[in-house]
């Protein structure tokens, strides 16, 4: 423990944090690292485009075009982030052997045996997600909204699958899995019929959670978009239809990503109204600039914001947390890292927080020494708590980190 540690451990104390207790605490906390950076969303299971209203730009080299490769860019990555960790699989990620293929209304818990022993070897859980983008049977942008019921009932097949493979993922790792239900559907303009669509919306999802599960093993969540790309006047699953159909399906989860709202509104702000009202709830993390772009993930202000309303509403045992972004414009690993390191540092800000001082002051209606010690935290030696924390979980503190990914790019991903 070095002598900067116990300084700074020294100036927290007396603003009654234990820094000690923050670095434990973190240790236990999972955070699920998406598959989906590493290979630019593209997957196991087609050689098209990426479609559904998202986009990844950029063509740096090295990109995982197996699963071998994708599975050990992983690992490269996570040797370098500090904390505990769970996968998070899209179902196009699907790793077919000897020639064999299934579409996705018949996948198997057995195409994804390999990211189960690959999770099972870490001591990670899996998380997991159906893939209703990226496919030829998207009929005019649309899945399980669509008006065509041969494609709606193609989707919800896809869906049962997933809450099939959900339950093999949870016991096969003895970890709960959180399955996220989420669609690009919209129209590019105006609709004449905003209901219709989220009425077939709403039985397509209901049909999928029909399919019999183990409440305790698999999480079920729907997430909402504001727009996407060709689809911006309008999205079958926004955040009023997310939001309502979680709170009025049993077990079933509201999951937020903070890029999938208009831009004035964060996230940080709603956390605390859903915990008053949801036993869990599930969040993908990332950072919009003007709109849902998925830039990779820093220590920035609303990111801070949300790891403290965490911690702030006691939540870490119930905000289940994953990652969401992907840029094919810089090294892929230097992203999952630098997105991974920066939530771990907003957490342990959070955990750092004198929160109980801030709550009484205000409380207390002590408003102008509120602001006065909510400036004094932000310079607090924040620095010297992280660099232990990194060192009690054996990586590098700086960005010495990157000269691994350097020479990993120069050894492994130019040469592909």
């Amino acid at each position: 423990m070095s002598t900067r540690y116990e300084s700074a451990k020294a100036i927290y104390a007396k603003l009654g944090v234990d820094t000690d207790a923050a670095i434990a605490k973190l240790k236990t906390v999972p955070t699920a690292l998406h598959c989906w950076q590493g290979d630019d969303v593209i997957g196991f299971d087609h050689d098209g485009p990426l479609t559904g209203g998202i986009q990844t730009t950029g063509n740096y080299p090295g990109k995982a075009t197996t699963p071998a490769q994708l599975l050990a860019d992983m690992d490269k990555a996570m040797s370098l982030m500090p904390g505990k960790k769970k996968i998070n699989v899209h179902a196009c990620y699907a790793i077919f052997e000897d020639g064999e293929f299934a579409d996705r209304d018949a996948l198997e818990p057995k195409h994804f045996k390999k990211w189960v022993e690959f999770a099972k070897e870490r001591g990670m859980g899996l998380d997991f997600n159906p893939t209703f983008f990226s496919h030829p049977k998207v009929k005019d942008g649309l899945t399980l909204s669509s008006p065509d019921e041969a494609t709606r009932k193609f989707w919800i097949e896809h869906g049962k699958a997933c809450i099939r493979i959900s339950e093999y993922f949870a016991r096969e790792t003895g970890v709960p899995c959180v399955m996220n239900i989420w669609t690009g559907d919209g129209y590019k303009d105006v609709p004449a019929d905003r209901m219709g669509p989220r009425m077939r919306y709403k039985e397509s999802i209901e049909a999928i959670l029909s399919e019999p599960f183990d409440k305790n093993l698999v999480k079920p969540c729907v997430e909402s978009k504001v727009f996407g790309i060709g689809v911006e006047s309008y999205t079958s699953g926004s955040a009023e239809f997310s939001l309502t159909f979680a709170a009025t399906h049993d077990g079933c989860l509201p999951l937020m990503d903070n890029g999938h709202y208009h831009p004035t509104e964060v996230v940080s702000d709603k956390i605390s109204t859903l915990l008053c009202y949801f036993p869990e709830i599930a969040l993908h993390i990332t950072r919009g600039i003007r709109w849902d772009s998925d830039h990779v993930l820093v220590f920035d202000d609303e990111t801070k914001e949300i790891a403290k309303e965490i911690v702030r509403c006691d939540g870490l045992s119930r905000v289940h947390m994953a990652l969401d972004y992907f840029d094919a414009s810089i090294n892929r690993i230097a992203a999952w890292t630098v997105g991974y390191r920066s939530w771990q540092k907003a957490l342990l800000y959070a955990l750092c927080e004198p929160s109980a001082l801030l709550k009484k002051l205000q409380d207390e209606n002590a408003l102008t020494e509120l602001l006065v010690m909510h400036e004094e935290v932000k310079t607090l030696p924040f620095g010297d708590i992280w660099a232990e924390y990194c060192a009690q979980c054996g990586v590098a503190a700086d960005s010495e980190w990157f000269n691994e990914v350097k020479k990993y790019e120069e050894e492994v991903l130019l040469k592909r």
